[in-house]
């Protein structure tokens, strides 16, 4: 199974969110390149939330280019496998954490922005931390740091806070 063809059953399989999920699905139907940062309409790309419940606390990333604290996070490569391998692999560059379990029941949320390279299709999951994980810094991040869950909406946009307290609600 290709990475598009993931895609779309993760997507068809995505409870909530209906207008969102359609327009995912729409773009992937219309673009067979739709995964990948090359389709400059606009790409699927997949994050991951890192969470510590038992210290009541999320790992962020003051990302380089966006230059705001968000959830780690990245494009497609063609060695993903699945949309899942896709977040938790990104998650575990940005993070620098091994032994990231990503939480069951596939995504968490789904998220529609616009970037400096082209609408981002983002597909949102949720990955438990480890206990005593300790973060390392990535190219792409000027910072890492670990918020309670209720420092986060101080410090980053309603797109997080929605995925937070949407990954809270599934724990």
């Amino acid at each position: 199974m290709s990475l598009h063809d993931d895609a779309v059953l993760v997507l068809k399989n995505y409870e909530g969110q209906d207008d969102l999920r359609d327009v995912y699905l729409d773009h992937l139907t219309a673009r067979p390149d739709g995964m990948w940062k090359a389709c400059e309409d606009g790409h699927i790309t997949a994050s991951a939330l890192v969470i510590d419940p038992g210290q009541g606390r999320v790992l962020l990333t003051l990302h380089r280019k966006i230059r705001m604290w968000l959830q780690m996070g990245g494009h497609c490569e063609q060695t993903d496998e699945t949309l899942a391998a896709a977040a938790l692999r990104e998650a575990a560059e940005e993070s620098g954490i091994g032994g990231l379990v990503l939480l069951p029941g596939g995504p968490v949320r789904l998220d529609r922005h616009h970037t400096p390279c082209a609408w981002h299709l983002d597909v949102q999951y949720a990955a438990l931390a480890p206990a005593g994980a300790v973060e390392t810094i990535s190219d792409e991040s000027l910072d890492l740091r670990w918020y309670a869950y209720d420092e986060v909406d101080e410090v980053a946009d309603a797109s997080v806070v929605r995925l937070m307290e949407a990954t809270r609600a599934r724990l």
